[in-house]
């Protein structure tokens, strides 16, 4: 399973992808929409882990890049702060599935992602 990460601290992205590895995903951390917008145009990935609030560049231009590119990829939406805390991220992207603090275990965030990511590769619909 492919993971993209796109958290802008490179030190709690590292975290979350250490973990991951050790977990046998593949994983890429990018740290602004520019290194995303790269990564979705030469990859595929199964999930993406996106922080709402990108200290370079738009998350929400991060997923409409990703709905556009790579049409089935499930992306779990973090953030460190109260924004889209009513839930409406849910209506801005069709592919989000999930909307976490970035105070998220690795272990529950993993567990996400697999989740989502195995539903994606067996080609249920959410």
């Amino acid at each position: 399973m492919d993971v993209l990460i796109v958290e802008s601290d490179a030190a709690l992205g590292e975290v979350w992808q250490n973990h991951m590895l050790r977990q046998g995903l593949a994983v890429k951390l990018v740290v602004s929409q520019s290194g995303a917008a790269q990564a979705l145009t030469t990859q595929q990935f199964d999930v993406i882990i996106l922080n709402i609030v990108l200290a370079e560049g738009s998350a929400l231009a991060v997923a409409d890049l990703a709905s556009y590119r790579q049409p089935d990829i499930q992306i779990i939406f973090v953030t460190g702060t109260s924004f889209f805390s009513d839930g409406s991220i849910f209506s801005l992207n069709a592919n989000a599935r999930a909307f976490m603090g970035t105070d998220t275990s690795p272990e529950d965030l993993t567990a996400l992602v697999e989740h989502f990511g195995r539903d994606r590769l067996r080609g249920v619909q959410i």
